[in-house]
């Protein structure tokens, strides 16, 4: 007898546009805490009148790929656009492992979150030289960036979920 049953496998492809669509959500609601944290508490950043991360890494892609550097009048939708495009990008990373184990996924994207502001705002940014190292970075502003991160964790989770179903 031909039964239907439900064959709960891996499927990368899925788990990859469901965490690019979570990734794309989950930067949304970030800007959005951060933006709220920064009414709150003006100076938490710790950014001052530095460029920000992102907006230096789009002048540096934008100098690769043609020369120059984003035009000043564009500086911070090119900004907007690194930060969207990199949450994307982890997003869909971040599908794709979710379709095969549960790590990442721990405490509800926590783990994650956690993770990556480790490994990109204490140790990456910075070697590329986008930011001051880990260690010049005051307490406050520590903290501010893995509020976000766990923010930025918790949604992705949740939306891929949502858009997954498992």
């Amino acid at each position: 007898m031909h039964g239907y049953y439900k064959v709960d496998r891996p499927d990368d492809l899925r788990g990859a546009v469901a965490g690019l669509a979570a990734g794309l959500l989950a930067s949304l609601v970030m800007t959005g805490f951060q933006a709220g944290v920064a009414k709150l508490i003006p100076d938490i950043s710790g950014g001052g009148d530095d460029e920000p991360a992102t907006e230096q890494a789009a002048d540096k892609v934008s100098e690769a790929a043609v020369g120059q550097p984003v035009p000043e009048d564009r500086k911070a939708v090119a900004g907007e656009v690194v930060h969207y495009a990199f949450g994307a990008l982890l997003g869909a990373g971040y599908g794709i492992a979710g379709e095969h184990g549960d790590l990442l996924k721990s405490g509800g994207g926590t783990v994650f979150g956690a993770s990556a502001a480790l490994l990109f705002d204490d140790i990456a940014v910075p070697a590329l030289g986008l930011s001051p190292p880990a260690s010049e970075t005051p307490a406050k502003t520590h903290a501010y960036a893995i509020a976000s991160h766990l923010v930025f964790g918790l949604v992705l989770e949740g939306a891929r979920r949502a858009l997954r179903g498992r």
